[in-house]
């Protein structure tokens, strides 16, 4: 009698775990699914390698950019539309009804410039010359972020193993409208050193085969008065050792990109970036890098 009493009390038993077992399979898939949907943050390594690799991945561009650069006389401060094609290279810049247009292999490289002052002529400049530079950090050929993407990577390569001491991820803010994440770079060891000019170099090759800032070169070294001073094989030059001793990076959450790029040295703020209203790969208009489109002025 004992052992029936036992075997219905078991059959009670495993009939209720029965019944609950739909609802124990259910709690832990859904257990299950709520921590796969877990965002797992990433490192600041893989942000920089995905922003760098999506700087090499962009087709086009459009946005709203704000500058602020350290120059002679203080802070310049621009404002400028621009549409980015990467390839072929097609650049159109409206800038305070100054509108530029630069087509790459066309009109012998010089970009197509309306003035919004006299001359009131479409004038064809050299994008390196001293008119389209006037105290400026950088040229039409730095438009677009591959200039940019260059330094980041040379200087993760050149610090290898020790990203870490360089490169901190410092959380998440909203940044120019754009959900980023805010990376910090740390060029503790920054300086000058002393340089010595090869044949043929120039303040602009230099700056480029050692990935630091020509106009830095410029204010450290006073003897300099342009761009454009001619250089002598053996000449002692200084020039820093990094292209700026910290950045603040903010790097857009969707696109991976740049949102807002501000920029120190050993005198505080030397430039600032700021882009509004990106658009990654837009599809542009027939003609829209062209003079004769029906939205410009030339």
């Amino acid at each position: 009698m004992l052992r029936i009493i036992a075997i219905i009390l078991f059959l009670r038993h495993d009939l209720n775990m029965f019944k609950k077992l739909p609802f124990i399979v259910l709690f832990v898939f859904l257990s299950g699914f709520a921590f796969s949907q877990t965002k797992v943050a990433p490192t600041c390594k893989e942000i920089m390698t995905k922003c760098i690799k999506s700087i090499k991945e962009v087709k086009g561009l459009k946005y709203h950019l704000k500058i602020t650069e350290r120059g002679k006389k203080g802070f310049n401060f621009y404002e400028s539309a621009v549409k980015f094609n990467r390839n072929p290279r097609l650049i159109y810049l409206y800038i305070k009804g100054i509108e530029v247009l630069w087509l790459q292999g066309k009109n012998k490289g010089r970009a197509l410039v309306k003035p919004n002052s006299f001359p009131y002529f479409n004038l064809n400049l050299d994008p390196m010359g001293d008119l389209m530079r006037q105290d400026q950090h950088h040229t039409l050929n730095e438009m677009g972020y591959d200039y940019f993407g260059s330094i980041i990577e040379y200087s993760m390569t050149k610090i290898d193993s020790k990203f870490d001491e360089y490169f901190k991820l410092e959380g998440e803010e909203r940044i120019n409208n754009r959900p980023c994440y805010k990376v910090s770079i740390n060029n503790k060891d920054f300086s000058y050193t002393d340089y010595t000019v090869q044949e043929g170099e120039s303040i602009t090759s230099i700056a480029r085969k050692f990935y630091v800032s020509e106009y830095m070169i410029l204010e450290k070294n006073k003897k300099f008065n342009d761009y454009f001073d001619i250089l002598k094989k053996g000449q002692v030059i200084k020039i820093p050792t990094w292209y700026c001793k910290t950045v603040t990076l903010y790097i857009d959450q969707l696109y991976h990109l740049p949102i807002s790029i501000k920029i120190q040295d050993d005198k505080g703020l030397f430039e600032e970036y700021n882009y509004h209203y990106l658009q990654v790969n837009p599809k542009f208009e027939e003609g829209e890098f062209s003079k004769d489109y029906k939205d410009y002025k030339f």
